[in-house]
């Protein structure tokens, strides 16, 4: 996938940090608009010239500052899935929970960590543009299929086995955009963490050192993990949409990760199942030991 058509809008009141973190984007493929505040980057957003991928908003700025800007953002339909990625020199815990809470996809601290930056970037530029996809699918007809379903039966192994499978499912739901990335998350959180074994902090720095999807096509070729599948189950029952998944893995704490965490926020990873929670179902809770969740959506 090339970088060079994904454009990425950059908002800070600093000309130094504008000008850091353009060249550092650019350097990437990246395309990258700047504005100086929260109210330049909104007429630029309407001005529907461009189509971004991600945002990287500054939070202290005059006019418009990042808090009122994010809000704009995700009450208007047009911009609601769009990622925005915080960049702040706050990390007081208070003001983080209240960022992600409004719906930032991501913390950065200042000065910004040019590896985190570029970890970050990506993996918000790739869900946005999954979501992207399946909005363009949905928009043609090809969602909303639960009538027609009762009970479907699947397994996989790759990521790309989960991506495709999430967007598969996700049109059996009346809104396919709201689950769609809350079905890949959880699916990818099987593969990597159940099945691999991968953990928490061994992902943040694979992540960092962009070695992560690498890391999990080497251990799918280990015959150690040759027979180990997610197993998932999507089932219409009454006036719900159950969806169970179930992985090979030894379980964890999963009351950990149901909320989002200030002290996380500022790792590259450890958010999909908050945000899946708060997202894309109505209910989500981990079953056992933990390597077996289920999720609903009420219809």
């Amino acid at each position: 996938m090339s970088k060079q058509a994904i454009e990425l809008l950059v908002v800070d009141d600093e000309e130094f940090n504008r000008d850091i973190l353009q060249e550092l984007l650019s350097n990437l493929g990246y395309d990258v608009t700047l504005a100086v505040d929260g109210e330049e980057a909104w007429k630029i957003l309407n001005s529907e010239q461009h189509h971004f991928s991600s945002i990287l908003l500054d939070r202290m700025m005059p006019r418009l500052d990042g808090m009122g800007l994010l809000a704009r953002i995700k009450a208007d339909k047009r911009f609601a899935n769009l990622p925005v990625i915080f960049q702040t020199a706050i990390d007081h815990p208070a003001d983080i929970a209240e960022g992600i809470k409004a719906g930032a996809f991501y913390y950065l601290v200042k000065p910004v960590n040019k590896d985190v930056l570029f970890a970050i970037v990506q993996s918000a530029v790739s869900a946005f543009r999954l979501s992207d996809k399946l909005s363009h699918m949905a928009d043609q007809g090809s969602s909303n299929l639960s009538n027609l379903m009762q009970r479907g039966e699947f397994q996989l192994r790759t990521l790309n086995e989960a991506r495709t499978l999430a967007n598969a499912l996700s049109n059996y739901y009346p809104q396919p955009q709201r689950v769609f990335l809350g079905i890949s998350e959880l699916l990818i959180n099987a593969v990597e963490h159940g099945n691999l074994g991968i953990s928490y902090q061994e992902k943040s720095q694979l992540l960092q050192e962009g070695r992560w999807e690498d890391e999990i096509e080497r251990l799918l070729s280990l015959p150690e993990f040759a027979e180990k599948k997610v197993r998932v189950q999507l089932e219409h029952v009454s006036h719900e949409i159950r969806l169970t998944i179930s992985d090979c893995g030894a379980g964890f704490d999963s009351l950990e990760y149901m909320e989002m965490s200030p002290e996380r926020a500022f790792d590259p990873n450890g958010r999909g199942i908050a945000l899946s929670k708060m997202t894309s179902f109505d209910t989500l809770e981990y079953k056992g030991k933990g390597n077996q969740l289920l999720a609903v959506v009420k219809i």
